[in-house]
């Protein structure tokens, strides 16, 4: 029997009195998941639990981090996680929660992307772990997380095989019933048989792992619980057939989440936000939780870091009183930095804040300027015969912060052109070395918000 999952009251105590998952449930992390009295005696014991992740691209980014946490807390409780990249299942598309038909990637795309995305998995729970031990040092004997990709099971696997062992256990019926197989019969131009047999592909890999790995438990978003409910039932089938003794499987589901307004969440300006620093700069990664609304702020906190729920209740209670103040995003962006591109990532993060939208750089060090705008488009290098003895204004039009020298001068002479946040409305000041931060950088801004930061190679 399924049941829809309720929310269990709040413990005291960041994973001590609270079970796992009461913990997830306090989160918001969870969205469905089945037999809860008995996944909750189920896990008593040590079990092995798997999420997925479809190789469409080469790096996780910020809609990852809700399954890829949800996994990370039954990691850190001991459990043995598996993350299984669809090098198999990419090549065929899944159409859960899409309208319209995904466009085939190539095989070669899907391989470089299998090898990328294995290392940004490793690196998620290794920088995750580090995180969880500063937070609760008593976190000393954690299970490794391994990657498993499908592709080494279902390369080999012979079509009439397939048909005779896996697809005689599924109804058809059943199959047109799936929430993501309504929405793309009821679409303009249908579904295919190759997307329609993903529901039989995504079931086989759990059988694959509950037969090799004794996996029981398969984690995934909310427009995956029909998928995952087809592993289930093929592996209560087969057990079945087999004479075997099965536990019994279970699945649990994450929500999808949207912004206060209705937006997709991992979404800037209609571009993902990369856990990658060389897609999204450190920066970029701040400012997006750092932007969050309030609305959306203390539901993050939960989510996304491990801070204890009494804390994050406190926090947001003195938020309250003085919004304006931004204490609640500030910890957000603080400790989502911290957990995905540590203590480096943050500093060059925070550094780059009071670069851009900073008023005071007294205390900025230019080295300190570089290594944290590295791979933002607005550091610029140069040579000293590209900057010094050249007006302002033929800089910043060479340099792109203004679209000419005319509209630079008028832009200075109405103290609109910036050097180091002060303005220089003499049309033919000159910039010399002893003008830039440490001899080596300078920050030119145009109006209130267009920065331009040009450093000496």
């Amino acid at each position: 029997m399924l049941l829809r999952w309720t929310a269990i009251p709040r413990a005291r105590k960041l994973h001590s009195s609270r079970d796992l998952l009461s913990e997830l449930s306090a989160r918001q992390l969870i969205a469905d998941v089945t037999r809860p009295d008995d996944f909750a005696k189920h896990l008593q014991k040590i079990r092995t639990i798997y999420a997925g992740v479809d190789p469409t691209a080469k790096s996780l980014h910020a809609g990852h981090l809700i399954p890829l946490l949800c996994l990370f807390h039954f990691h850190i409780r001991g459990h043995n996680t598996l993350a299984l990249i669809g090098g198999a299942t990419g090549l065929v598309g899944d159409p859960s929660g899409r309208a319209m038909e995904r466009s085939l990637s190539e095989k070669a795309q899907i391989e470089s992307n299998t090898i990328e995305l294995t290392d940004s998995i490793q690196q998620f729970f290794s920088r995750a772990t580090e995180y969880a031990l500063n937070k609760a040092p008593s976190l000393t004997t954690l299970a490794r997380l391994q990657v498993v990709n499908n592709l080494d099971w279902l390369k080999e696997l012979n079509l009439l095989d397939f048909l005779r062992s896996t697809g005689i256990h599924f109804r058809v019926n059943h199959m047109l019933a799936r929430d993501s197989v309504k929405l793309r019969m009821n679409a303009h131009n249908g579904i295919t048989f190759t997307e329609f047999t993903y529901q039989l592909l995504q079931g086989y890999d759990f059988y694959e792992l509950f037969r090799t790995k004794g996996c029981t438990i398969q984690l995934g978003g909310s427009d995956q619980w029909g998928n995952i409910l087809s592993g289930i039932d093929l592996i209560n089938k087969v057990e079945r057939d087999h004479g075997g003794h099965n536990e019994g499987c279970f699945a649990l589901t994450t929500p999808l989440l949207t912004t206060s307004q209705g937006e997709k969440f991992g979404k800037s300006a209609g571009n993902a936000v990369w856990l990658d620093e060389k897609l999204t700069s450190y920066l970029d990664f701040y400012q997006f939780f750092l932007r969050t609304a309030d609305a959306d702020v203390e539901k993050y906190l939960k989510m996304f870091t491990l801070l204890p729920i009494e804390e994050i209740d406190a926090v947001v209670r003195e938020h309250k009183v003085q919004p304006e103040r931004r204490l609640a995003q500030k910890l957000l962006a603080k400790e989502v930095t911290l957990m995905i591109h540590r203590k480096e990532g943050l500093e060059a993060a925070r550094v780059a804040t009071d670069v851009l939208f900073g008023t005071d750089y007294s205390t900025l060090r230019a080295k300190d300027i570089v290594k944290s705008l590295a791979n933002d488009r607005r550091l610029v290098l140069c040579t000293e015969d590209e900057l010094l003895g050249i007006t302002l204004p033929n800089i910043a039009a060479k340099f792109g912060l203004t679209s000419s020298k005319s509209t630079a001068r008028q832009l200075a002479l109405g103290n609109g052109l910036y050097l180091n946040n002060v303005p220089q409305p003499d049309v033919h000041f000159k910039l010399e070395s002893s003008h830039l931060i440490d001899g080596q950088v300078a920050i030119l801004r145009a109006g209130k918000d267009t920065h331009l930061i040009l450093a000496l190679r």
